[in-house]
Formats: structure tokens, C-alpha cells, sequence
């Protein structure tokens, strides 16, 4: 079997490893991040002009028509610069179910402006990865041919710069439909809430929200498999993104391992520091390893379900025990914030606990165990 990345995904990560460490530097991310919205709009065309943003948006709405594997090694580039951009918001969450399970009508009224730069989208994912059940916090009750929106999502990506959000909603019959609403729409607002990295990820509140059946994405009686399909992509996404960001923050260590010196011996001589390092090296490839495997057992369309609470579930402890290590090897250094390392630490951190931290992926994992082992008692009789 052969392992290797095909030549156009190789020329995607080429392509976005050289965009994101030409266009950003620390000092540019600091200014962004004292800005009201935190996203570098230059770098954001930047993206669009390299025909980046439509990776996985079909051809025949102006993409490449690629899939999971590619947006994953875009987000791993992102990561190595901590840009800060909703890729993961528009990309995964948005764009990504439209492009699966949007109607032809709704495709060419969002997927376009996503390959432009023009459209930036996100999803409401926060309720149904804490709910043991996979249950949305939104509820929708029918009114004529759609649907009426009540509840509250708690910290939305970037939902402050959506034109639409994915939204899923629980019915009265135990289904799940996904609605695509307008943050502006009447009964509408967000709270402002800032994120451990410093992104803003606004509280979604519904009051009463009248969703017409052209912004239904998908109906309840098919809902759950397309919330499960979103989660699962959500979460492989985030684990290739936490690769970038914690051998970004590696490579950084080594460079200041390999320049400090102590007792007349760079700081990298030392058995302690090595040790320490090769740790978090050996952590990071395991992370690497995970959120492949899952990603492409996605796209060839196998279950991925397991292999993406794994992969998690090793971004999640690995990775945070990755960005501490670099941290800490630091020394006085890591806990200066106009010093490049804490950015990475942050968004470790953030990563780790986004749709669920270890413990939640290690419950997630020993319910699908349970649940198949149950199945196959009863079936033995």
C-alpha cells in the first residue's frame, strides 16, 4: 500500500506553506489580534487568489472538487503560522455540508462567494458535541412549509463574519434538521466571546427564528447522518490543524534550544532538553498519524467515526502536552506574550478543548465499543 501523498496534495501543502510563511510573521498576527473582527482580510484574499478557499467546493461551483485529506493539509499549514482566518469556520463547517448536501440553489448562492473570498461561513456545533446523545441545543418546531428556531449555541466560530450559519435543530419526533440561518435575521443576536487564542467565537441566540424551507439544508428525517458526517469532518480538521500548530511551536523550541546557551553549552546539549523534545516530536507524529488515517478512511468513504474521536483524542492529550513542553523549555522566555511561543501554547489549548477534550473522545469511543459489543451478544443469541 502506498502511503505517499498524491502530487496535488503535495502541491497543496507546498502552496500553502509558502503563502502563510510569506504573509505572516508575529508582529502582523498581534495587530489582527487587536482588531474588533481578528481576521486578516489581506491574507484571506490572498487565500482566494491562490485558489486555495475552493479546495472542496465542487468544480461545477468554481473549486478543485477535492476533498477532506487536501482541506486538512491546508489547515496544518495554517497551524504552523497561527493565521489568524476562519478557514476551519467557512471551509469544514460551512462549506463543506453545502457542498455534500446542499441543494443545487444553495450551492451556487454560497459555495462561489467561498472560492472568491467574498462569503465566510460557520456551524453551531457546540451543543451536540457536549451532549452524550449527540442532541442539538437549538429545538425547531414546524410552521407551514419551515420551521421555527428557539435556543442558544454557545461559542459559534467567527459567527460574527458569517453570511449564513449551519445550524442544527432537534424536533418534537426525535429528528435533526440543519438550517442555514442568517446571523441578521429578526430574533438573531450574538454575544461577543473571546476564545483562549484570542479568536471571537459569538454566543448564538434564537428567538423564535422563522427558517423558510429554501434555508432547510437538510430535512429531519435524514438530519442525524449529516450532523454525525459534519461532526466527525469538524473534529478530523481540528486534529490536523493542531500538527500545525504544535511543530510550529517545536521548530521554534529547537531554534532557541540551539541559540541559548548555559555553562558554556547551548541549552540543546542538555539530556534534560532532549529528552523533552524528542517527547513532544514523537507525540506529534502520532497526532500526524491519527488524523490521516481518519481522513482518509472519510474520503474513501469508509467509517471514520472511531478513527476521528481517536485522532482527538491524541490531539487533544498529546498536543497539550506537546505545547507545554515547548513552553516550558522556554524558560522565562514562554511567559512573555510578546514573545512568539505563547501564540502556539493558546491555540494548543483552544484546540484541545474545542467539540470535546480527551475525556469527552475516550467516552465517545467506550460508548461505540459498548454499543458493538452488545450488538454482537444479541445477535449470538
Amino acid at each position: 500500500m502506498d502511503f505517499n501523498f498524491s502530487e496535488e496534495q503535495l502541491a497543496v501543502s507546498e502552496a500553502a506553506t509558502g503563502l502563510f510563511s510569506g504573509l505572516v510573521d508575529p508582529e502582523r498576527v498581534g495587530v489582527v489580534e487587536e482588531t474588533d473582527d481578528r481576521i486578516d482580510r489581506a491574507l484571506w484574499q490572498a487565500l482566494a487568489d491562490a485558489d486555495l478557499l475552493g479546495l472542496a467546493v465542487p468544480e461545477s461551483e468554481g473549486g478543485a472538487g477535492q476533498g477532506l485529506m487536501e482541506l486538512c493539509l491546508l489547515l496544518e499549514a495554517q497551524g504552523n503560522a497561527v493565521a489568524p482566518v476562519p478557514l476551519w469556520a467557512t471551509l469544514v463547517l460551512g462549506a463543506l455540508p453545502i457542498a455534500h448536501f446542499g441543494s443545487e440553489a444553495q450551492q451556487a448562492r454560497w459555495l462561489p462567494g467561498v472560492v472568491s473570498g467574498d462569503v465566510i461561513l460557520t456551524a453551531a456545533l457546540t451543543g451536540s458535541a457536549a451532549s452524550p446523545t449527540s442532541s442539538p441545543a437549538v429545538r425547531a418546531m414546524p410552521q407551514g412549509d419551515g420551521w421555527v428556531l428557539d435556543g442558544t449555541e454557545l461559542a459559534v466560530p467567527q459567527a460574527h463574519l458569517a453570511a449564513r450559519i449551519v445550524v442544527p435543530a432537534r424536533t418534537e419526533g426525535g429528528g435533526v434538521l440543519l438550517a442555514l440561518v442568517d446571523p441578521a435575521a429578526p430574533g438573531v443576536s450574538l454575544e461577543r466571546a473571546l476564545t483562549t487564542n484570542r479568536e471571537v467565537h459569538p454566543h448564538l441566540h434564537l428567538a423564535g427564528v422563522a427558517v423558510v424551507a429554501e434555508e432547510v439544508l437538510v430535512g429531519a428525517d435524514v438530519g442525524r447522518s449529516t450532523l454525525d458526517f459534519l461532526s466527525v469532518a469538524a473534529t478530523i480538521a481540528l486534529c490536523a490543524l493542531q500538527v500545525g500548530v504544535c511543530e510550529a511551536a517545536l521548530t521554534r523550541t529547537a531554534a532557541y534550544l540551539n541559540g541559548r546557551h548555559q555553562f558554556g553549552r547551548p541549552l540543546s546539549t542538555f539530556q534534560g532538553t532532549m529528552l523533552r523534545a524528542a517527547d513532544a516530536a514523537i507525540d506529534i507524529e502520532a497526532m500526524r498519524v491519527t488524523w490521516q488515517n481518519a481522513a482518509w478512511r472519510f474520503d474513501s468513504g469508509r467509517d471514520a467515526a472511531d478513527a476521528a474521536w481517536a485522532a482527538k483524542w491524541q490531539a487533544a492529550e498529546r498536543g497539550q502536552r506537546t505545547v507545554h513542553a515547548t513552553q516550558h523549555l522556554h524558560g522565562g522566555m514562554g511567559a512573555d506574550i510578546t514573545y512568539p511561543i505563547h501564540r502556539y501554547f493558546l491555540w494548543g489549548k483552544q484546540i484541545e478543548l474545542l467539540l470535546g477534550g480527551p475525556s469527552a473522545q475516550l467516552a465517545r469511543l467506550g460508548a461505540d465499543i459498548a454499543e458493538r459489543a452488545l450488538a454482537d451478544a444479541e445477535a449470538e443469541g
